[in-house]
């Protein structure tokens, strides 16, 4: 009797805290989607600034590797040249988990949809997407984007 009660209290334990959010994760959303804004406003320089010099970043290109920040402020500023009237509505914002412990570790994910207009054609465009932040020193440390990289440029051709 007395293994099963310590067995119940440490699942109800369990159980509350890992239903709870890690303690920096309401700052890191904050910067999640401050970072997010600034992606619409076009400003890469003030993005910059709310990325890790160690970043480590999946891009959403089938057989690419991670890269470090200087690709990821490159590829910012690509999108930022093609496309105008750049904006990101989120249907979820949610908290990240430890890949190893399940336990919530502060990430941010959220799953939402892009539009605007290609620039060069004039197409207007809407892309659902997925993309995860993680952080270190109040900085995006690493993460990716998850979309369909291939299908989405290819809508804009002739």
């Amino acid at each position: 009797m007395k293994k099963t009660l310590i067995i119940l209290i440490s699942f109800v334990l369990i159980s509350c805290s890992s239903s709870e959010n890690h303690a920096d994760y309401e700052k890191n959303l904050e910067i999640a989607k401050k970072f997010i804004s600034l992606h619409s406003s076009e400003d890469w320089e003030a993005q910059a600034e709310l990325i890790h010099d160690d970043l480590s970043w999946s891009q959403p290109v089938y057989g690419s590797e991670n890269y470090g920040k200087e690709g990821h402020i490159e590829a910012m500023k690509m999108y930022q040249s093609m496309f105008d009237n750049i904006k990101f509505e989120a249907d979820y914002w949610l908290p990240g988990v430890d890949p190893e412990t399940g336990m919530r570790d502060g990430a941010v994910r959220t799953y939402g949809t892009w539009t605007g207009v290609h620039t060069e054609t004039g197409k207007e465009f809407s892309l659902s997407s997925y993309h995860a932040m993680s952080f270190k020193d109040g900085k995006i440390i690493g993460g990716g984007d998850f979309f369909d990289f291939g299908g989405f440029m290819a809508s804009f051709q002739e």
